[in-house]
Parts: C-alpha cells; structure tokens; sequence
C-alpha cells in the first residue's frame, strides 16, 4: 500500500476533533512550505520580471490605490 493511500484511510479515520487538530496542523505545515518555495522563487530571481512590471505599472500611473 503506498504512503498516500494508508494517509488517507488514517485521515478518513480520525475523530472530529482529531481532524481538526490535523487540519490545523495542516494548513500551517502548507504555509510554511509556500512560504519557502516562495523564498527560494524570489532568491532565485524567478518573480524579478513580474516585480519589474508591476513597478514599471506603478510608475506609469496605471495602478488604483485601494
């Protein structure tokens, strides 16, 4: 049985209060690993252009302060 398949059969498993102290759990375990991509994405220079453009936007008038 593969990892994914024995996770889900424990998850469909759980109490209600056991599923939410996982979800929580969750949703902050996949935060924290977007936040990284996120990091590493901009380290790397691989958002630079859309930066650039929204800047270029910004300068250029062609943005609405909300």
């Amino acid at each position: 049985m593969s990892t994914v398949i024995d996770i889900e059969t424990a998850v469909k498993s759980l109490s209600r209060d056991d599923l939410t102290t996982f979800r929580d759990w969750f949703m902050d375990f996949d935060a924290d690993a977007w936040d990284k991509q996120f990091e590493e994405d901009v380290n790397a220079g691989r958002l630079d252009v859309l930066a650039d453009e929204a800047i270029r936007d910004v300068r250029e008038g062609r943005c609405t302060d909300l």
